[in-house]
């Protein structure tokens, strides 16, 4: 055939492709390479219409930043959602609808997709793709029970000396989402919020399954050993019961979690250590407002106080920026309703900015690091500043016991593992320390991570990042630094929701915070004056400095000049007090 027509044809047959590309264009490059691939996939849409919940909310209670929280989201995705619902209900198109961030997870053809990304309330559209847990070190020796001492991280971070003042995390609830949980071993069984006695246990509102089908990772021979959609805890790997165990574990031999009185609650959001964006807005989702078995009756009274999060998800593991702000509105969602977003760094480490991915990069993630049983940072401990999103946010927030950590695993037996994802939930099981202390926390997240900032023990490493020294508090190494749970609860006990920082005998306040222009430092106890201030952006780099005080008890910063951000302040008081803290400027 002559060499012209042949390129003709060519030229013909690839006319509906290059239509195809240029009509995607609109969408995540990895949904478009999807659609070129196959007929039918799975994917995000994400709609306009957002909440923003940026300002702190006149709300003073948990349950009511819960409940305000939970009816605006729902709100605004009623509203948003519905042209699109009605669409894909008509063509029994499947879906499923969202509100902790406004989304519907789609399976279509390509002619949908275009449909729906071209409604003028649809934002953009990506793809489902798979995200993997965060790798971890297991010991291969099976450890056996043996005495009632408390674990080392316990000890090194004085749980157990909070537990002698008869604080254990009496009346706090904590969620996990995770590959499950094994809620019937021994050191669980108890503390599970669905245990009501030996004969009857109720797991509405206290589990729940957002694994439906088997994950693309797997063949279809390799089933998932739990099931799916299931309606009793199960774990289908030993990662997830192994931290809960972590945060509140205890029976007759074996003393394993750092607040073994807390209860807590959990949703399996990995297929054997991979999950989904959909997932892990499935189990953020039920976190904010869990709903029974049946997946009805959403209750924000029942959420927890503190969620462990010991999983993420790299650019090279699918995520991307559209999954980068989706997963930070989600995290600031659930800030806003009064839950402590704690989450592993990641075992990246060694290299300054291996911090890398969500939800461990977010300003408002408690972000965690791990230290040795030696008391110094992991080897493997993922490091800041986080450059990934040109942020330069400082991460880790502070450092916690990762390494050859015992805990209970999904059989009942015990093994060590070591991995931040280790060291996320001695932080969790510390906020449960710090609301049994004083329930008047609840809440109350600023405050509760403030107290962990600012009483950790302060860790310095050979380590510059950034221009941020490795000697300077805090470092991008171990944050703040290593958390201390004796002194984090005794600043508990002297809070009042009045003043930011409190003890025996004077106050500081600080407001307004968050500001926009000016903030005013007060010392209200009589005997307390200023000696020096010192203010940081979140490079570390002083931006105010005032060591000119004549016996005052106010200051007054002005911040116009000064990017919006997250600052962090230092007072010295005449009689050697230091205070820490944030200030936001908006």
């Amino acid at each position: 055939m002559n060499r012209k027509y042949i390129t003709i044809i060519i030229i013909i047959l690839m006319l509906p492709l290059a239509g195809l590309r240029a009509q995607l264009s609109g969408m995540e490059s990895a949904l478009e390479e999807a659609f070129q691939k196959s007929k039918i996939v799975e994917y995000v849409v994400v709609f306009k219409d957002r909440a923003d919940f940026s300002k702190s909310l006149p709300l003073k209670t948990k349950n009511e930043k819960a409940a305000f929280v939970y009816h605006s989201l729902v709100e605004k995705a009623t509203f948003s959602q519905r042209e699109v619902l009605t669409y894909l209900a008509l063509k029994n198109i499947p879906h499923q609808s969202f509100y902790i961030t406004n989304a519907i997870k789609v399976t279509s053809s390509v002619e949908d997709a275009l449909w729906i990304m071209n409604r003028p309330e649809v934002a953009w559209l990506f793809y489902n793709n798979a995200i993997k847990m965060l790798d971890y070190t297991e010991e291969k020796e099976i450890v056996q029970s043996r005495d009632v001492e408390p674990e080392w991280g316990i000890k090194m971070i004085k749980a157990d000396s909070v537990w002698a003042m008869g604080y254990s995390g009496e009346g706090v609830v904590i969620g996990g989402q995770d590959t499950g949980y094994a809620w019937d071993v021994n050191p669980l069984k108890i503390k599970y919020r669905g245990y009501i006695d030996s004969s009857d246990v109720n797991h509405n509102y206290s589990w729940h399954d957002a694994i439906h089908k088997n994950s693309p990772n797997f063949p279809d021979s390799l089933l998932n050993p739990c099931g799916y959609s299931i309606l009793t805890p199960c774990d289908d790997q030993n990662h997830g019961t192994h931290t809960m165990g972590t945060m509140v574990g205890e029976d007759l031999e074996n003393k394993i979690g750092v607040a073994p009185n807390a209860k807590w609650i959990g949703c399996r959001n990995m297929d054997r250590g991979w999950g989904s964006p959909s997932t892990y807005m499935e189990c953020f989702e039920w976190l904010l407002a869990p709903y029974d078995l049946s997946g009805e009756n959403a209750d924000p009274s029942k959420a927890p106080h503190v969620i462990n999060n010991s999983w993420y998800c790299s650019e090279q593991e699918g995520c991307s920026l559209s999954n980068f702000y989706l997963m930070n509105e989600i995290v600031n969602n659930l800030k806003a309703s009064g839950i402590v977003v704690v989450v592993s760094a990641g075992n990246s480490g060694r290299e300054c900015s291996t911090i890398t991915g969500p939800p461990a990069i977010f300003e408002n993630s408690f972000t965690i690091g791990a230290t040795t049983d030696a008391d110094t940072i992991a080897r493997y401990s993922s490091r800041g500043l986080v450059t990934i999103d040109s942020s330069f946010r400082m991460k880790p927030n502070v450092s916690a016991p990762g390494s050859r950590v015992k805990s209970v695993i999904a059989n009942g037996e015990f093994a060590n593992f070591s991995g931040t994802s280790m060291a996320g939930p001695h932080v969790a099981g510390l906020v449960a320390l710090l609301i049994s202390a004083n329930p008047e926390l609840a809440g109350k997240v600023d405050e509760i991570e403030e107290m962990i900032e600012s009483t950790a023990d302060k860790k310095t490493w050979e380590q510059d990042c950034n221009d941020v020294s490795g000697s300077s508090f805090p470092n991008a190494v171990f944050g703040w630094g290593r958390v201390n749970a004796l002194e984090a609860v005794k600043r508990a006990l002297a809070f009042s929701s009045n003043v930011s920082i409190a003890d025996a005998n004077a106050s500081l306040q600080v407001f307004p915070n968050p500001t926009s222009d000016e903030i005013t430092l007060y010392f209200k106890g009589e005997n307390e004056v200023f000696y020096s201030l010192l203010i940081r952006n979140v490079a570390g780099q002083k931006i105010v400095e005032n060591n000119n005080f004549n016996n005052d008890k106010i200051s007054v910063v002005y911040l116009s000049n000064f990017p919006k951000g997250m600052y962090y302040y230092e007072v010295r008081s005449e009689s050697g007090k230091t205070y820490t803290g944030k200030i936001t400027k908006i």
